[in-house]
C-alpha cells in the first residue's frame, strides 16, 4: 500500500518554518551537486502577497538558499503568469531577492518552448513546455494555498500549469490534463506556501491569514494536506483522485503521515468559488 509523509508547520517567521517543513521531509537528500534547480512560484498576476493569489518571496527566498545549502549547480526562478509575469515579479518584490543572491530569473512565458509527447495519457497527448523546465533536473513546485474556479482547489498539481505555452490548452478536460502534467513534470519538491489564502477564487478572492507552510515529495499527498487544511475533503478534488488512481502519488489521507503541527489546529473552511458552492 502506498504511503507518503507530508510536513505542516504553523508559525510567524517564514524562513523557519520553511527551513523546518524541508527539514521534516528530509528535503536535504533529494538534491545535489549536479542539479539544476527550477524553483516554481505562483505569479498568476500583478497583486500582492497580502492577498492571498501569489507566492511570497520569503518563501523563494528560503528556497533558494536551502539550494545553495545543497550546492545545487544552478538556481532559476521562473514562472509564466496569466497575465503580465514580469510585472508580477516586481509587484512582490522578487528582482532584489534574485539579484542579492546571485540567481536566474524568467518569464517562463518568454522562454523557448520545446514540443513534449506524454505517454499514457489521459487527455494531454502533446505539449508545448518551456525550455528551462525541460532542462531543469530539479523542481522546487512553491503554489499559494487557493481555491478555484474550476478545479475547486489551485496547489501544487495545478501550479504546474505555469510552465506550459499556451495555457488554453489546458483549460478543457482541466482535471485529466493536471493529472498529465504531472506525471511528466514530476517535482521533487513541493511547497504550498499557506502564509495568506485565498478563498472564494484564486484571482480575486478574500485574503486568509493561515501562517501555515505544507510541503512534501509526494504532489498528490501535499495536495490532499492542502485540501484538508481548506476545509475540503480531496475525495472531492478530481484531479487528486484521478492522480491518486494513476500511480502518481497518495491521495488517500488514512494513508498519509502529517509530520509536524496536525491539521486540526490550522484548518479553517475557505468559502467556495460561486462554481461549487451549490455541488459540494
Amino acid at each position: 500500500m502506498l504511503s507518503a509523509k507530508v510536513a505542516l508547520v504553523k508559525g510567524e517567521d517564514p524562513h523557519e518554518m520553511v527551513g523546518r517543513a524541508l527539514e521534516l521531509v528530509r528535503a536535504e537528500d533529494l538534491v545535489s551537486t549536479e542539479d539544476t534547480v527550477l524553483i516554481k512560484p505562483n505569479y498568476i498576476t500583478a497583486k500582492d502577497p497580502s492577498t492571498g493569489v501569489t507566492t511570497d518571496p520569503l518563501v523563494v527566498e528560503e528556497l533558494i538558499r536551502f539550494a545553495k545549502r545543497c550546492g545545487a549547480k544552478s538556481i532559476t526562478v521562473g514562472d509564466g503568469g496569466a497575465g503580465d509575469t514580469e510585472r508580477a515579479f516586481d509587484t512582490v518584490g522578487l528582482r532584489d531577492i534574485v539579484s542579492r543572491l546571485g540567481v536566474n530569473l524568467i518569464d517562463l512565458n518568454r522562454d523557448r518552448r520545446a514540443r513534449v509527447r506524454i505517454p499514457g495519457a489521459l487527455s494531454l497527448n502533446e505539449v508545448d513546455i518551456a525550455r528551462t523546465v525541460i532542462d531543469s533536473t530539479c523542481m522546487f513546485n512553491v503554489p499559494s494555498l487557493k481555491v478555484h474556479h474550476m478545479a475547486l482547489v489551485t496547489l501544487c498539481m495545478k501550479n504546474l500549469m505555469g510552465v506550459v505555452l499556451p495555457k488554453g490548452a489546458m483549460h478543457a478536460e482541466l482535471h485529466a490534463k493536471l493529472v498529465d502534467l504531472a506525471s511528466l513534470l514530476k517535482p521533487r519538491i513541493n511547497v504550498i506556501e499557506g502564509i495568506v489564502g485565498s478563498e472564494l477564487d484564486e484571482v480575486d478572492g478574500n485574503p486568509v491569514r493561515m501562517d501555515v507552510i505544507i510541503a512534501g515529495t509526494d504532489i498528490v499527498a501535499t495536495d490532499a494536506v492542502g485540501a484538508m487544511v481548506m476545509g475540503i475533503d480531496p475525495k472531492k478534488v478530481t484531479h487528486i483522485q484521478l492522480a491518486s488512481k494513476r500511480g502518481l502519488g497518495v491521495g488517500k489521507i488514512q494513508n498519509i503521515e502529517i509530520l509536524g503541527d496536525p491539521v486540526e489546529s490550522v484548518r479553517r473552511d475557505f468559502k467556495l468559488p460561486p462554481t461549487f458552492q451549490s455541488k459540494i
